[in-house]
């Protein structure tokens, strides 16, 4: 018999393994978002040969890179979801891939030239994005019906943890970068990811662990009613993938914008990568705006699906995405326009994150069959994954090789705009015929006091 819980007790109360799986989650963030948060500026400033002097990238370049690492990162969830759901079970396969993890950033740390860059990203695409559909898939199998009506609040302090994380290190990693150089900035990132895989095994016996399905995983996924949630979903996920092809490239383009803006905010001097924290911080703020305030008073008059959550912030996104687009055209014009613009960005695309994202998180989970909910929370992973490639592709295609782009200053940012807009028009078409169901877990009786 198994040493751990294998079904969540049928108790209105909240799970006992939450609070591990959310300080996990904080600490993993950290590392992750803080590693992310230097990568551009490290392979524009600091990126170094065999013979250890400078060989930087262009700007072009280095966006390309950037965004096809986070659509790797985004990708190889499938293989985490794989073994997650199939063989391994969720526990042991983010205790595995931790360790590959926690590799990844210290070759980062000792390593500065390409070989280095490239072995430390590749570790990491697979840790970081081995364990995505794991962690957020093991939050909900800690809940039955009975307490499932705590769900969307706990993401919601899930997605609040992985923010307050990233905060954190976006402040930090950049000062750390300037002040002690790479080995630091992404070293102090290693020991949180250290942190992060101690803390997770210290909560094993108050995890609820349910088992890999092994062919069961399989025939549920070919079944029809497996593939139909799957077809389902890879249709909205095929939008949510612009929405994430614009909202990470505040690590990339939005950097750089910000190297060529005022960056003076209430007498500091702030770094171009610092802004970044601006994101989480904010939706430390708008979450439990939007979900105690804003989403109770439209539901009030218009009753607010989880998709039309969605489509308003796919609109919203292309406000956000517009903002950006007119400081080009401004420094494009010999001007230096205050950050301040960039933060008014800011807040009007994390509006939109809180509206897409962890909506598009909890909404995965609960179409998910109850043997391939990692295996679907990694097809959503594979939105963001595959909004990023399309980024990618774009800045390969566009970068000449004088260094010049086909798609310079405020142009780059006027096809996103624009592209978002023609994506959120469809995508409300598209959401008023979707059909889907709804799976939890099947529970337990609620334990004896005073036994396990």
């Amino acid at each position: 018999m198994s040493k751990y819980r294998a079904a969540p007790f049928a108790s209105d109360r909240l799970p006992p393994g939450i609070p591990f799986i959310i300080a996990n989650e904080g600490a993993e963030r950290f590392s992750f978002y803080g590693m992310r948060a230097i990568l551009v500026v490290f392979m524009t400033q600091y990126l170094l040969n065999s013979e250890g002097t400078l060989a930087v990238m262009d700007e072009a370049e280095a966006r390309g890179w950037f965004h096809l690492f986070v659509s790797a990162v985004y990708l190889t969830p499938l293989l985490g979801a794989l073994l997650s759901d199939g063989i391994l079970g969720k526990y042991r396969t983010i205790i595995l891939l931790s360790i590959v993890y926690c590799l990844g950033h210290l070759v980062l740390a000792i390593d500065h030239t390409r070989l280095g860059l490239a072995a430390g990203l590749v570790l990491i695409a697979l840790g970081s994005g081995g364990i995505k559909p794991c962690v957020s898939a093991h939050v909900g199998d800690q809940f039955g019906h009975a307490n499932g009506h705590l769900l969307s609040r706990v993401f919601s302090w899930f997605y609040f943890a992985i923010n307050l994380g990233a905060f954190l290190s976006m402040l930090a990693t950049p000062w750390l970068m300037v002040n002690h150089g790479p080995a630091y900035a992404f070293g102090v990132p290693g020991v949180l990811m250290l942190i992060a895989t101690l803390i997770f095994w210290s909560g094993r016996y108050r995890f609820v662990h349910i088992p890999p399905a092994g062919m069961r995983f399989v025939r549920e996924a070919m079944s029809a009613t497996g593939l139909a949630a799957l077809g389902r979903l890879a249709l909205i996920y095929l939008f949510v993938a612009v929405f994430w092809a614009l909202f990470d490239q505040t690590g990339s383009a939005w950097v750089l914008q910000a190297q060529h803006m005022d960056t003076q905010l209430f007498g500091f001097d702030i770094l171009p990568a610092q802004i970044q924290a601006a994101n989480p911080l904010l939706v430390l703020l708008l979450i439990p705006l939007f979900s105690y305030v804003v989403y109770p008073a439209i539901d009030r008059v218009w009753r607010l699906t989880e998709l039309r959550k969605i489509s308003i912030g796919m609109f919203v996104t292309v406000l956000a995405f517009a903002i950006p687009t007119w400081v080009q055209v401004q420094i494009d014009y010999g001007g230096s326009p205050t950050i301040v613009w960039q933060l008014l960005a800011y807040l009007v695309l994390t509006s939109a994150e809180v509206m897409v994202s962890i909506t598009c998180l909890e909404f995965s989970y609960t179409q998910a069959p109850r043997s391939m909910k990692s295996f679907v929370m990694a097809f959503f992973m594979m939105s963001i994954s595959a909004g990023n490639l399309f980024t990618s592709a774009v800045n390969f295609f566009i970068h000449n090789d004088d260094g010049s782009s086909r798609l310079a200053g405020a142009e780059y940012y006027r096809f996103f705009t624009l592209l978002m807009l023609v994506t959120a028009c469809l995508f409300v078409l598209v959401a008023r015929f979707y059909k889907g169901d709804i799976y939890l877990q099947e529970e337990m009786p609620e334990a004896v006091p005073g036994r396990d």
